[in-house]
């Protein structure tokens, strides 16, 4: 069972989270709230140095700082929503012991706090293509950007349902935990967001069915696509990700639900 509607009477929690990750995230820090540009300016410097310039690798014949910034954005919300909510129970347990509510509204506002996150880091990114518009470059948006509402489904979805999946999994099994964080590292270079989808059907397309089973790929090309003008879209790519996504949620919000009945006796 879903059970959704009770989630939904327990709105004023949720937004009670959000507020709550928002503000505590960074709280007692001395750059607080920057680092909510440090960090993905620092990453995109970092992949510019060593991807773009000591590897070489194509970049479609954008910018590197708008190539590798668009990349890191969109994984950035998918890697945390997915990191954070798979810890659920081991992370809440003193409060889930105590009081009851819907434990889906915890991994919930994780999301949503996150969605905050990434529209602050969406501002660091259009200064940047902002600075590279005036330098005359080729990046030019179009109207497959329409589709960035689907694409934040997407994103939200496939990290919030395998979220759901592994923290139901983590209560028993709690050596996941390290497995997630190795694997979310590991899954990042299967997915291009250092390299254009491009090369993968230009040099190696004997793999590229592997990429293209990764829902997260039709995400990160379509964005591009659609802001900057230059990557791979393909409408049944697309389509792939939103029913995956789809099937994802629905199994891993019953999977949750029935796990949460009995999750003190085992945590």
């Amino acid at each position: 069972m879903l059970d959704l509607k009770e989630v939904w009477r327990y709105r004023d929690l949720l937004e009670m989270f959000v507020r709550r990750d928002i503000v505590t995230f960074y709280k007692q820090t001395i750059l607080g709230p920057l680092w909510y540009f440090i960090q993905p300016l620092f990453t995109t410097v970092m992949f510019m140095f060593i991807f773009g310039g000591l590897a070489g690798i194509s970049t479609d014949g954008l910018p590197q700082a708008l190539f590798y910034m668009s990349g890191v954005l969109c994984w950035n919300y998918f890697a945390d929503c997915l990191n954070r909510t798979s810890e659920t129970f081991t992370a809440n347990q003193h409060i889930f012991g105590k009081v009851y509510f819907p434990r889906l509204v915890v991994p919930l506002s994780i999301t949503v706090s996150n969605l905050v996150k990434m529209c602050i880091q969406a501002l660091l990114f259009i200064a940047i293509y902002l600075y590279f518009v005036v330098k005359g470059s080729n990046a030019s948006p179009n109207l497959h950007a329409l589709l960035f509402p689907v694409l934040l489904f997407i994103l939200a979805g496939l990290g919030l349902g395998f979220g759901l999946l592994i923290s139901a999994m983590t209560t028993k099994y709690r050596d996941l935990k390290f497995l997630v964080q190795f694997g979310v590292q590991l899954w990042m270079y299967a997915t291009p967001v250092i390299y254009p989808l491009s090369i993968m059907k230009r040099n190696y397309p004997q793999y590229l069915f592997l990429l293209v089973l990764n829902p997260m790929t039709a995400v990160i090309e379509t964005f591009r696509y659609g802001f900057l003008g230059q990557g791979t879209f393909s409408w049944a790519y697309l389509f792939y990700s939103f029913a995956f996504t789809v099937v994802l949620l629905l199994a891993g919000t019953a999977t949750f639900n029935k796990v949460e009945k009995s999750v003190m006796d085992v945590v």
